[in-house]
């Protein structure tokens, strides 16, 4: 079963299409959502809450049709996003009362667990608590009705990196229950390269790939080589070639392939971030730095 099943989506703005996009979060595991900022991410997020109205395409969550579901499908999924949704003048255990009118399953013991193991006062307004806090606030109460299915968008964004961390731990514990899932929307890749099973890259509406994170990266590769070198390379072989005057980096999809044919040439391992600027980069060739 997937948690999330993403069919032929699309979304038309003034100025910004999400373009028939597809892709599935398998249960049990973590997908990470990747984009740089405007590349849709945000607009598809809101297109599985419900928040705004699909042109086209379906969307299931947890099995179900996120429109004709929706309620019962709210029920069990929780939503964090990087900018916290609560009045600034409720404090954390007012807020408990308040969620407990919201959620049929929500649990007010692990909400107080969570608010001792992130160090966070139960009677100081939210509005008075520091960014990290205010996160990890979010993050208790989206943990405290035993939800099926987390969606993060940014949620890790302007945190230190300490905080990260803690964070990224809770969300590995949370998987320990193979029936739960998260959708993790970041532009931070060190951290979906921690935690993430999967990944999906968008670009101007269009899904660029998407697959097994370790697939992903073992797949793909980065060539090595002088300016002169270049026009050796099948185009074809490369997505996109940073070039400057110490020489060309070009990223490929098929490293075996290009290590059977580049004998000769480096081609150095790579990470989701560089994968996904070269990704972004395509469209140019080759490009200067």
């Amino acid at each position: 079963m997937n948690a999330i099943e993403i069919s032929n989506l699309t979304k038309t703005y003034d100025g910004f299409k999400l373009d028939d996009i597809s892709f599935n979060v398998q249960q049990g595991s973590v997908m990470g959502f990747i984009g740089q900022n405007g590349a849709g991410k945000t607009t598809t997020i809101k297109l599985l809450l419900g928040l705004i109205k699909r042109d086209s395409g379906s969307i299931k969550m947890l099995g179900l049709d996120n429109i004709e579901h929706e309620y019962e499908i709210k029920s069990q999924i929780s939503a964090v996003f990087d900018d916290i949704p609560f009045h600034d003048e409720l404090t954390a255990a007012q807020l408990s009362t308040v969620l407990a009118d919201v959620f049929s399953k929500w649990d007010k013991a692990v909400y107080y667990e969570y608010l001792d193991r992130f160090n966070l006062p139960r009677r100081k307004k939210i509005g008075q608590m520091s960014k990290g806090m205010r996160m990890k606030l979010q993050i208790a109460t989206a943990l405290s009705h035993h939800a099926k299915l987390l969606i993060m968008d940014e949620a890790t964004t302007g945190l230190d990196p300490v905080v990260r961390n803690e964070i990224l731990d809770i969300f590995l514990e949370y998987l320990q229950d193979a029936s739960n899932s998260i959708l993790l929307s970041s532009h931070i890749t060190s951290d979906l390269e921690k935690i993430a099973d999967s990944v999906t890259f968008i670009d101007n509406g269009k899904i660029l790939l998407s697959g097994v994170k370790d697939d992903i990266i073992q797949s793909h590769a980065v060539i090595k080589c002088k300016k002169s070198d270049l026009k050796e390379i099948d185009k074809n072989d490369i997505i996109s070639a940073r070039v400057s005057d110490f020489g060309v980096e070009a990223l490929v999809a098929d490293r075996k392939l290009c290590e059977k044919k580049y004998s000769g040439i480096i081609i150095d391992s790579t990470t989701l971030e560089e994968i996904m600027l070269f990704y972004v980069r395509r469209d140019k060739g080759a490009w200067s730095v």
